[in-house]
């Protein structure tokens, strides 16, 4: 006898296949792309300070994902691996774009590299665009400032950049459409609030006549830490509770863009758009685990380190799917993949293949069967510089469950059992030398074939 589960995820599969091949209509995309988020700061990871029902509930009724990863420790690589399915090493876009911090202890420089996506390189906006799409981007860009590299120049018909002040949430000012037109702040809206503004003026000039693809980057929650007041009560009312533990601060503006992303929603089943739309959360990197401009910002609790590093705690993020009858509700998914996969997932989908695609595969074929899982595919890390949060010059790879950190400076190796020790504590190199120089070795001929950029002896 067929299993009623079976039978829905048949029908999944079936209605994916009909709407790629045969149906003209093409689902819309929402893209949404917290900054820092930790990989435990949501209610369903497991927080049980922060306050997030909006993304509470986006996972229950679709998939949660245990294992996603960004592609660089920082968030402009990050960001160049989402927007072009290439690898920041291959694109040499290795760190934040003002990123140039140096050691004086350290027998290295940070590596070369280049401080924009280049204009040569095809945005998923682009690819998107040419195939139909509207297509709107809102928030933080971080991937040049020049109007040439601008999100308006990218593929984007609507386009709303942080630009002035994009650390101040409530001094700060936003580009609409080009240079010459921006809309400043004056300590009137919380700019978390003003970005779901935008994000729900995009989605209210939508109808069914044409697919959208928004991207919507909040700059909530890095640094600076700016809490809406009228937020903060019942965080301090349980701050006691938790021993101090969680920033209360932090929390406000956790919840401030878990409430934008219930106004998206909101938005969407108003305009009728609901069951056509696949919505993409996630985060860039790692949380803030140290005191960086202010009070420690998160917990990541059993992973080790923070954004900044290539140990889980910089690199392993949450990833929340949803479509309404086209993904399973209550899943949770520990298939590992990167974000270098969202280009050619989307693509795949829309049943368009692209050859120059050379560092992401899809990852459709899993979204509905969360026991299947590919792990003989590796994943590669490259961060060739210096960490505002103390991170030092690195790389890692996993394949299947063990995972290798190469350090730059030292020449060190480090092996680790993700299954066993997700928390990375226990070094496994010498105890098991034939799985450390397999990975060492693979590490090294990837940085060779992408020509990845190396750090510089002094």
């Amino acid at each position: 006898m067929i299993s009623r589960s079976w039978v829905f995820v048949f029908l999944c599969f079936w209605s994916l296949h009909v709407q790629a091949s045969s149906n003209p209509k093409k689902p819309n995309i929402i893209f949404i792309l917290a900054d820092d988020l930790g990989y435990m700061d949501l209610g369903c990871y497991g927080n049980p300070y922060n306050e997030t029902p909006n993304l509470n509930k986006l996972a229950n009724a679709g998939v949660r994902f245990t294992q996603a990863y960004a592609a660089s420790t920082v968030c402009s690589p990050s960001r160049a691996a989402i927007m072009t399915g290439l690898h920041p090493a291959r694109l040499k876009l290795t760190n934040f774009l003002i990123g140039n911090r140096r050691e004086d202890d350290s027998p290295l420089l940070p590596a070369s590299w280049k401080t924009y996506l280049g204009s040569k390189e095809i945005t998923l906006a682009q690819r998107l665009k040419s195939m139909g799409y509207e297509t709107g981007m809102i928030g933080k860009w971080h991937l040049g400032s020049g109007d040439s590299l601008a999100p308006w120049n990218r593929g984007f018909d609507y386009a709303r950049m942080i630009g002035k002040n994009g650390l101040d949430y409530f001094n700060y000012g936003i580009f609409e459409n080009s240079f010459q037109k921006v809309f400043e702040d004056t300590g009137e809206r919380y700019m978390t609030d003003k970005l779901s503004d935008y994000a729900v003026e995009f989605i209210g000039q939508q109808n069914d006549a044409k697919p959208f693809f928004m991207y919507m980057c909040y700059s909530a929650p890095h640094v600076f830490i700016v809490p809406k007041a009228t937020k903060l009560n019942k965080y301090f009312q349980k701050y006691e509770k938790f021993k101090g533990k969680y920033n209360p601060y932090y929390a406000t503006m956790v919840e401030s863009m878990d409430d934008g992303v219930g106004r998206i929603m909101e938005s969407l089943k108003k305009q009728g758009l609901l069951n056509n739309t696949l919505v993409i959360f996630a985060s860039d990197n790692g949380g803030v685990g140290l005191p960086e401009l202010g009070p420690i910002p998160t917990q990541n609790d059993s992973l080790r380190k923070w954004k900044g590093h290539v140990y889980e705690g910089g690199i392993r993020i949450p990833t929340i799917m949803f479509w309404e009858g086209k993904i399973l509700p209550k899943q949770v998914n520990d298939h590992y993949f990167m974000n270098t996969d969202y280009t050619a997932t989307i693509l795949d989908l829309l049943g368009q293949k692209s050859p120059d695609l050379t560092d992401g595969i899809s990852i459709w074929p899993v979204i509905n069967q969360p026991d299947v899982k590919n792990q003989s595919r590796p994943l590669f890390w490259h961060y060739p510089h210096f960490s505002n949060q103390l991170g030092r010059p690195a790389g890692a790879v996993r394949l299947c469950d063990w995972k290798l950190v190469d350090n730059f400076e030292t020449a060190k190796v480090e092996l680790y059992n993700l299954k066993d020790d997700v928390g990375e504590r226990h070094d496994l190199s010498d105890a098991f030398p034939l799985k450390r120089d397999e990975l060492h070795r693979l590490l090294k001929d990837w940085r060779q074939n992408v020509q990845a950029n190396m750090p510089i002896k002094k």
